[in-house]
This record gives C-alpha cells, sequence and structure tokens, in this order.
C-alpha cells in the first residue's frame, strides 16, 4: 500500500511521516468502532494491546466515531495516523427505517402492480385484533409509477418504452424525488426491461436508482420490491454519512473504514453505498462475529450470544464456530431479504424505561432514555426510572462505578427514580421497584432467547450463554437460572465486544439468483451457468479475488411447499448429493423427511475473504479486590458482594459468588451460586455451583 502525502508549511507531525506497512495482518495497527444507540463502542488493536474506548453517541454518527477513535488512540498512547485498519458498524440505516426518516422515494413498476408495497401479504400482525394496521410503506401510492411492459418467468413479452420512462423521470424532477427504486414483474428470470428502465432513469436523474435484478434477484415480488424500496429510502442517507465518514477519516490520516454488512462480514465503503440495504443491523451483527471469534465452544451443541446495550437486546445462534444467518428477516415490518446474521431483538437495554400500564402492570421497554439525557443516575436531567438505575439501586453498579471509564454516577437520583415508579406500582419503595424491574427486563429477555433456541428445536442447556455488551454481563448468570444453562461466558472486551468483532471480521460478499427448477429435470450445465455469473458477480467486489473463498448453496424444497431451506452445493453440481442434504437439513427442522420431488428455487453464492483475529495479551496482575458492598440478588437475601478489578485478575484466578467484577465498559455480576474463572486471553467463564455457599 502506497502513503500519500500532502506538502504544506507544517512542520512533519508523525501523522506525516512515512509508515511501515510491512506488519502481518495479525499484528497491524487496527481499529474497529461500533455505534449503538446510547454509547459509540471503540476497540483498538495495537502490538499484542487491546485497548478500548466508549463515548456518547452523537446526533450526526461519525462525530462520535472520530471520538471515540481519539480517545482509544490516546489511551494507547498513538497517532490516529498510525492506523492500518479501520472497521466500521453504524446504525444509520435501521434508524431511517424505524424513525421514517429516509429518503423522498419513489417507485417504478410494472403497469397494474404499483400497489403491491401496500397489498403485501395475506396476513394481520395480529390475528385476533381487529384494529390492528399494517406498517405504512415507505413509498406512498403517489410517488408509484407504472411502465407498459411484461415479462414473464420465461423472458420479455413485451418491451419497455425509454420514451415512456422519460416521462417518467421528468415528473419525478419536478417532485424532487430523492432516490427511485425500479422493481418489474419477473425481473429476477430476465432483468432486460428492467436494465432499461433504471439505466434511463440514471441518464434522466440525479439522484440513486435501485433495480431489483441487482439487489435481490429472487422471486416473490412483494419481498423483492420491499427489499429495493429499503435499499433506494436509506442509500442517501448512507452514501451522506459513509462519505463523510471516509473524509474525515482522512483528514485523520485513517484509512476508508471498512463497514459491517449485515451477513457478518466487512465490505469497502465504495460497495456499500451501492447497496446500501446490506448494512441494516451490522452493529447486532458485528457482537455475534465477535463472540464466535472470542469463545471456544467446542465442547458444547454451540453459543447463545446476548448482547444487552443501553436501547435493546441482541440474541442470536453460533453453530460450528458460526453464525446463524436468514434471509426471511423484517426491520418494523418490512421484509428485508438480503443475507444476514440471525439477530433477535428485543426493547430491553439498560436504558430502557421502566413503566407502570393502566392495569397496574409493571413494563419495562420499549421506550429508550438514549444517551441523553440517559438514564437518571446518569444525572444529566434524566428522571424516568430505568434498568440502569434499577442496577444501581440493587448495589451491581456502585456509587463508585465510572461507567464508560468516566462518566460518574448519581446514586441520589437513581433511588428518587425508583421510589417515584414504587408509589405508581403500589411497591414498598426503590428496592422492592428495583427487583422488579429486574425480573421483568429478564422475562422479556428470556423469551427472546427461547425464540432462537427452543422454538427451533434447540435445547438451550446444550449451549453456552455468552454475555456482552455494557449491561449484557449484569443479567446473564440470572437469565441461565431461568433457562438451566449451566455456563456463561463473558469475553473479556465484552463491553465493547460489537468493536472487537469487527477486528476479526472476515470480507464477505453474497450473490443470488432464482432459478425454480425440478431437481430430477435441472441441466446440471445451466446451473452451472448460473453459478459462474453468481460467482463472478461476488469475486468482482472481493478485494482479493485470489484470496477469496468461495462457497455454493441452493434453497431447495419439497414440491408443493411454500418456504424452502438452504443445503450447501459442492463445486460441481451433484443432484444426489443435494436431494440428500436437502433432506437430511428438512428432517432436522422439521422432525421429518417426504418421498417427494425436490425443487431448486434459488441459487447462491458467497466470496469470503478470511481476516484475522488480534493477537491479545492479557496478564492481569496486582490487587485485584477492591472491595465490598451490599447487593441484592432475586433467589438471595441482601448479601456482602466482594468487587474486584477485572482487568487485574491474572490468568486462572477463580471467583466464587457474590462477586462484581468491573471494567471501565461494563460489570459483571457473578450471583451466590455461581463461580467463575479467568482464561488465559482474559475471558471470564461462569459455572454454576451445587448451592450457596452461605
Amino acid at each position: 500500500m502506497t502513503d500519500t502525502f500532502t506538502h504544506d508549511s507544517r512542520e512533519p507531525t508523525q501523522r506525516d511521516r512515512p509508515r511501515s506497512r510491512t506488519k502481518s495482518n495479525g499484528d497491524a495497527t487496527r481499529i474497529g468502532a461500533d455505534v449503538g444507540g446510547t454509547f459509540t463502542d471503540v476497540a483498538l488493536s495495537v502490538d499484542d494491546r487491546l485497548v478500548t474506548a466508549k463515548v456518547p453517541t452523537t446526533d450526526d454518527q461519525h462525530v462520535g466515531v472520530l471520538e471515540g477513535i481519539d480517545k482509544a488512540c490516546d489511551r494507547a498512547g498513538i497517532d490516529p495516523g498510525e492506523i492500518d485498519g479501520f472497521a466500521h458498524a453504524m446504525t444509520v440505516s435501521v434508524n431511517a427505517l424505524l424513525e421514517r426518516g429516509g429518503a423522498e422515494t419513489a417507485l417504478v413498476t410494472t403497469e397494474g402492480f404499483r400497489d403491491v408495497l401496500e397489498i403485501g401479504r395475506q396476513d394481520r400482525p395480529d390475528l385476533y385484533d381487529l384494529e390492528a394496521e399494517k406498517p405504512e410503506p415507505l413509498v406512498p401510492r403517489d410517488r408509484r409509477f407504472e411502465v407498459d411492459e411484461r415479462t414473464t418467468a420465461e423472458g420479455v413479452e413485451r418491451p419497455v418504452d425509454a420514451a415512456e420512462v422519460r416521462d417518467i423521470a421528468a415528473t419525478l424532477r419536478e417532485r424532487d424525488v430523492e432516490a427511485v427504486a425500479v422493481s418489474l414483474l419477473h425481473a429476477y428470470a430476465d432483468p432486460e426491461n428492467e436494465r432499461v428502465v433504471a439505466e434511463t432513469l440514471r441518464e434522466e436523474l440525479e439522484v440513486p436508482v435501485s433495480a431489483s435484478h441487482e439487489v435481490l434477484a429472487e422471486f416473490r415480488e412483494f419481498e423483492r420490491t420491499s427489499t429495493t424500496a429499503v435499499d433506494a429510502y436509506v442509500r442517501p442517507a448512507i452514501d451522506s454519512y459513509v462519505g463523510r465518514l471516509v473524509d474525515e477519516a482522512a483528514d485523520a490520516g485513517i484509512p476508508a473504514p471498512r463497514i459491517m454488512q449485515a451477513n457478518g462480514g466487512i465490505a469497502d465503503p465504495e460497495t456499500v453505498r451501492e447497496h446500501a440495504v446490506t448494512t441494516t443491523l451490522s452493529g447486532p451483527a458485528a457482537g455475534v462475529v465477535g463472540a464466535a471469534a472470542t469463545v471456544n465452544g467446542d465442547d458444547v451443541a454451540g453459543l447463545v450470544t446476548f448482547d444487552m446495550g443501553g436501547t435493546s437486546s441482541d440474541v442470536s445462534l453460533v453453530r460450528d464456530g458460526r453464525a446463524e444467518r436468514t434471509t426471511d428477516a423484517e426491520i418494523d415490518g418490512l421484509p428485508i431479504r438480503t443475507p444476514m446474521v440471525d439477530v433477535n431483538t428485543v426493547g430491553a437495554g439498560g436504558g430502557s424505561i421502566a413503566w407502570v400500564d393502566s392495569g397496574g402492570a409493571l413494563r419495562v421497554g420499549p421506550e429508550s432514555s438514549g444517551a441523553r439525557p440517559g438514564p437518571a443516575c446518569y444525572g444529566r436531567g434524566g428522571t424516568r426510572p430505568t434498568v440502569t438505575d434499577a442496577n444501581v439501586v440493587l448495589g451491581y453498579i456502585g456509587p463508585e462505578t465510572a461507567l464508560g471509564g468516566e462518566m460518574t454516577l448519581d446514586v441520589e437520583a437513581a433511588h428518587e427514580a425508583l421510589e417515584r415508579l414504587a408509589d405508581e406500582a403500589g411497591l414498598e419503595g426503590a428496592l422492592e421497584a428495583a427487583r422488579g424491574v429486574y425480573r421483568v427486563a429478564n422475562a422479556t429477555m428470556t423469551r427472546t432467547i427461547r425464540s432462537v433456541t427452543v422454538e427451533r428445536g434447540h435445547d438451550p442447556r446444550e449451549f453456552a450463554l455468552v454475555a456482552f455488551g455494557g449491561a449484557g454481563p449484569m443479567h446473564a448468570a440470572a437469565l441461565a437460572d431461568s433457562l438451566s444453562v449451566d455456563r456463561v461466558v463473558v469475553p473479556r472486551p465484552g463491553g465493547v465486544l460489537s468493536a472487537f468483532g469487527l477486528l476479526a471480521a472476515d470480507e464477505s460478499y453474497d450473490a443470488a439468483r432464482t432459478v425454480g427448477v425440478a431437481l430430477e429435470e435441472a441441466d446440471p450445465a445451466d446451473l452451472e451457468a448460473v453459478y459462474d455469473d453468481l460467482v463472478g458477480d461476488v469475486l468482482a467486489d472481493a478485494s482479493d479475488p485470489d484470496a477469496a473463498r468461495v462457497e455454493r448453496a441452493a434453497d431447495c424444497r419439497y414440491a408443493g411447499q411454500s418456504f424452502e431451506l438452504t443445503v450447501p452445493v459442492d463445486d460441481e453440481f451433484d443432484a444426489a448429493a443435494v436431494a440428500d442434504r436437502f433432506h437430511d437439513a428438512h428432517e432436522r427442522t422439521y422432525g421429518y423427511a417426504m418421498d417427494e420431488s425436490i425443487a431448486v428455487v434459488t441459487l447462491r453464492a458467497t466470496a469470503t475473504v478470511p481476516g484475522s483475529e488480534p493477537t491479545i495479551r492479557h496478564e492481569g496482575g496486582g490487587d485485584a479486590r477492591i472491595g465490598t458492598r451490599e447487593a441484592h440478588f432475586p433467589d438471595a437475601d441482601t448479601r456482602e458482594a466482594t468487587v474486584y478489578d477485572r482487568d487485574r485478575l491474572a490468568a486462572g484466578a477463580s471467583v466464587a459468588g457474590p462477586a462484581i467484577l468491573e471494567q471501565a465498559e461494563s460489570t459483571t455480576v457473578v450471583p451466590p451460586t455461581w463461580a467463575g474463572e479467568i482464561l488465559a486471553d482474559g475471558t471470564l467463564v461462569m459455572t454454576r455451583t451445587e448451592e450457596d455457599e452461605q
């Protein structure tokens, strides 16, 4: 890599001097920055050290990102210009969807199909709710336009008239439309007409145009159109944000960021600017990647990852060392069918507000206090009680605790907020209210964990629970108790594990195309031709095609079924092998296999350029014991808990509950019936003891 230097009148600084780029990838100075709803987390790998930082998330996210980078570099004693690699996860696209703050988007579709976004599927958000309403479409009806064309699954029957498209472009220009989605009928099978429409609009307009055959070349018209509309809707925001971040990073001498995608892989800025929909849920995906990279799960069926931040909690599964993925996801009721890490999110985080409903029941979330004003204990003007305030009252977070390494707490404000909640809920006092908030929040998160384990045929007792996020390790053992899970793992960078996951992430790209053919009738040569195109597409995006590992897969189903299962495909298409794998997958998923014809619905290709996990040294040492404080546990009396500085606990150290382990970015609670051990890399493994040793 060649450095570019700018000559000016300044004295040369460390940032201006040439830097060696001959380090191995594992030894390179790399930084990851993950933007959350409340905090922005940063992990810096320099030499064999891991330096972390946490700063409040800013309205313009790139400001907080650069502040976090400066903070981490200052702690490490390096200049930002010494960074060799920069990876980033953000919430720009998902915020635009949740807040309906995206671009003024238009939709161009086949004549007679302008209402597909509104019609959707014949299901209801709540079957028995007579007043249930579907989410408003991202594109209102007056911005949906039709073209006179017709393509079937067999090909183009009626070509599109480019003059008609130019007339539509003139109307869009008059209405100051900011983005356009193009989704024509059966464009996944033959994109010729859609290509003409998209290219004509790009020639006539100066706004981004998203075409369905480029975004999602798969069947199911509603989902394809919805995904394309989402891409167009968030694309200007992503383009603007990534562009600003790239420029600001360059000014600081930092390499351009590689952006985490929802599929768990990073990509270069230009790729995500052109495929904005791939950035949805990038932050949660980074956390799952971090969990898979830091935890050895060889002796368990897999890992349940539990990421509890300030705004929400994210739950996912890791099996065989890889995060579970899905192509069937929704955000705020909007179907998105791009490959992504299968993450279930619930509105229960440290900043989730506790309240009493009209029936007098105590509730927690989904409304959050955010970073400002934040929980009452932040001392920034917040007065409403939150989960974090409850943890303060319970003694899990002490008066001397500095959140994020520097934010002091207003313990009195937390007690006052919980007292008011107790009065409203008819409880005895702040402590009783705090116990209730903790119990309700845990019940919400337990249900979410059951949804990705029990409801999918997995026994959670066979998994290890990996807890991270600023608040996750405080709740993890209580959740494990309710699920009968015997092992809880808290990685050393648990408070910023999503940022750490960015350092360990592979580069990854996906492509797919619907073919819709019976397996016994499929011509392997035809399928190989499609695979050649897909593999060419993903390798074209890879930074180093020669280093890329390519995997092929196929979505299959029995004849007459409505949904598919994805199975791997060898380098040469073998129908018998595909059939055997599909039968096995169907039996694992549903408990049975059938002697029916198999349909090959969609072919998929993924290119992965392996990353390099940073080498992190953990030493510990010194007196880790800080003192004791009174803490209140769900199934025990009030106890005197030993408080430790976790970073000082050396490898091999053991901790018996009740104990509290403090770090700058997170706090871990070890209940009376649990014990912990520090591994060589600083990971804490908690296991259930036979009984309370009091």
